[in-house]
């Protein structure tokens, strides 16, 4: 098999989705602004030795941290869904007849999202509310803390669609002793809740891009809801989790983003890949 094909579009994605021709793509995966009403910003530092400096290392080194400059984007909306919309209606018109699409959010507009999905879609195309649920961060003192993401599922065709059940990989029983060794050195196949946990903010995979989603959750929908040698799509592509997604597992990925800041990151990131970039700005 020939080495998978990686392009990286930059600029907004309605004008560049409507170059893609009809039915083009196996598989759709989009991470949107959750409309946050925030700046989205994940903070970064560099260290310098200093003696004097506000942090110790190794063998009792003293550094000193500086900010540097920091991804960042507006996660805020007047009219979210009729932002959406056109961008959902885009993704029906570009998926291939046995394809998935898979819209990631949360819990502010999860609910009115789906409701327009199923007018452009139809409720039967409706597969999988799929709860990604991690275990990390501050917790409230006034509410149940939030601590899961929502992914919709929805496929062209109802009944005629991708699903690589053998592809699934497999997890720990909670009661293995309930259910004898055989079962419990296999494991068992995940449900439709997900428990994986965010991106390390120490770990190789952190790009410092703000919303980057584990390389796991991605991996377990690329390989299980398309074949090697498909083409994909992500046209809120961010930090290009996707796209590495999709390259580690032999397939085609295109990705979009208007943000100058998410196609430098991409570029790093993905630079092993020997991404096409189309009208990205310069390095």
């Amino acid at each position: 098999m020939t080495a998978p094909e990686l392009v990286i579009h930059f600029g907004d994605n309605l004008d560049v989705l409507a170059g893609f021709e009809d039915e083009s793509f196996d598989l759709i995966y989009i991470d949107p602004p959750f409309n946050t009403g925030r700046t989205q910003r994940r903070d970064r530092i560099k260290a310098e030795v200093d003696q004097g400096g506000d942090r110790t290392g190794f063998g009792g080194r003293r550094y000193r941290t500086v900010a540097v400059d920091s991804p960042a984007f507006q996660d805020r909306f007047d009219d979210y869904l009729a932002f959406l919309e056109p961008r959902l209606t885009e993704a029906w018109r570009l998926l291939a007849p046995t394809g998935s699409f898979f819209l990631h959010l949360d819990f502010r507009e999860v609910h009115y999202a789906k409701v327009m999905l199923d007018g452009i879609f139809g409720r039967p195309s409706f597969q999988n509310e799929i709860v990604w649920s991690y275990d990390y961060g501050a917790r409230s003192k006034k509410r149940w803390s939030p601590k899961h993401d929502n992914l919709l599922w929805y496929s062209k065709d109802p009944i005629e669609y991708t699903f690589r059940f053998e592809e699934i990989d497999r997890i720990p029983y909670m009661a293995p002793a309930l259910v004898g060794a055989e079962k419990a050195e296999r494991g068992k196949t995940p449900t439709d809740v997900w428990w994986n946990t965010i991106v390390s903010p120490t770990g190789k995979e952190k790009t410092g891009y703000p919303t980057q989603k584990p390389l796991g959750v991605l991996e377990r929908i690329v390989r299980v809801h398309s074949d090697p040698g498909d083409r994909l799509l992500d046209f809120f592509a961010g930090s290009g989790t996707l796209g590495e997604a999709a390259v580690r597992n032999e397939r085609n990925a295109v990705l979009v983003d208007n943000n100058p800041e998410a196609i430098a990151v991409m570029r790093q990131r993905l630079r092993f890949a020997q991404p096409k970039l189309i009208d990205a700005p310069p390095e």
